[in-house]
């Protein structure tokens, strides 16, 4: 039986959940996971628990933070005066929003929090600083 070798592309079904057992994501109702392991183009935890299974495998993995998508920096959260912001826009906590830095690159953040004369910014992930665990099933093995 064939097993994933690092550069192999596989495709997988997976239900992520935090460690008090909230699902964030999952790939129930949709197409498998596809990607190339060893490529990182996912998070580094679940890509080196793929090596070695074989096409109907499944497993459950846990992820610390530092292998998924790192520690929380509370550097990264930002207050700016609410007057930056366009009257119209109702800026509200737990908002999506994108910046741009002044070298013209995008960064999404979150409203944090809402004062009357400042809006908290928090460009961290919304899963750092999270372990993570991923119940995973492999349906198919491309060779490199």
């Amino acid at each position: 039986m064939t097993q994933v070798t690092s550069g192999d592309t596989v495709r997988l079904h997976y239900t992520g959940t935090l460690t008090d057992g909230t699902t964030f994501d999952s790939s129930d109702g949709r197409d498998p996971l596809e990607f190339v392991v060893g490529s990182g183009q996912v998070i580094a935890g679940l890509d080196k628990a793929i090596p070695g299974m074989s096409v109907g495998d499944t497993k459950t993995v846990t992820v610390p933070a530092d292998e998924a998508y790192g520690a929380h920096h509370p550097e990264a959260r930002q207050s700016v005066p609410r007057d930056q912001f366009p009257d119209d826009i109702p800026v509200e906590v737990g908002m999506r929003l994108e910046l741009r830095t002044p070298q013209g690159q995008t960064m999404p953040v979150v409203v944090a929090e809402v004062a009357e004369d400042s809006v908290v910014l928090d460009a961290n992930h919304p899963l750092a600083g999270k372990d993570l665990t991923f119940a995973i099933e492999l349906v198919e093995i491309k060779s490199a």
